[in-house]
């Protein structure tokens, strides 16, 4: 199925408590991060993070995201947490990406910075490595973590894009823009984290549910329009 008609998929990062989970499952949300890079304000301890996979699995897919860890601390996770999908948000080459693969048996998306169409061009030394390319804003200069800073990027810079690539985005996503940024942008799939919090790494139940409500309604149209060109 070409990515452009497929269905649209939900992701709501960063959660860290049985509360927001649940939400984010009774929403109907696809798939579920869990945040283990340490200076965020989202991180999850391995063992927390396995109660709330326990609470996932067979509702949801189950994505843990790392920042630049090494094999063998990436094989470490998986074989405690049993992910469904390794999201690398840090610096990691594609070498690094294939290597992780390798090591871990799982799906990997990589998350790109974007800030100008420039920051394009890096999608292609990744495609047939990774299984996903995440498009997220390009984070301040002096950001302590790498996402979930709640700025958009231009999303008609991924006019240019090939559809069949099936990106998910992710960067300044909210209950009120989440319409036009699937419109104007088409993704595969959409990643949400700070637009659904009432604080940084607090997550807002209403505003989950708010969230994926939009994103359906808004991939629906979009799909219908598309039916009708």
């Amino acid at each position: 199925m070409n990515p452009a008609f497929a269905p649209l998929t939900i992701k709501i990062c960063g959660l860290s408590t049985p509360e927001t989970l649940r939400a984010a499952l009774d929403a109907g949300a696809d798939m579920v991060g869990l945040v283990f890079h340490p200076k965020s304000p989202r991180f999850v301890t391995t063992a927390r993070a396995a109660e709330l996979a326990a609470m996932a699995r067979g509702r949801a897919e189950i994505v843990a995201l790392i920042v630049d860890r090494d094999v063998g601390e990436t094989r470490a996770l998986t074989e405690a947490l049993k992910p469904d999908w390794l999201q690398l948000h840090g610096q990691e080459t594609p070498e690094q990406v294939a290597a992780i693969k390798t090591a871990t048996g799982l799906r990997v998306m990589k998350a790109l910075g974007v800030g100008g169409a420039h920051d394009l061009a890096a999608i292609a030394a990744y495609q047939g490595i990774a299984d996903r390319i995440l498009l997220d804003a390009k984070p301040p200069k002096d950001a302590a973590y790498p996402g979930g800073h709640g700025r958009p990027f231009d999303w008609g810079l991924l006019a240019a894009l090939d559809p069949a690539l099936g990106f998910m985005l992710s960067g300044g996503l909210d209950p009120a823009n989440v319409a036009q940024a699937i419109a104007m942008a088409r993704p595969w799939g959409i990643d949400v984290s700070s637009g659904v919090e009432s604080a940084p790494g607090v997550k807002d139940i209403g505003a989950i549910r708010d969230f994926v409500a939009a994103a359906r309604a808004a991939s629906a149209a979009a799909t219908a329009e598309a039916g009708r060109t």
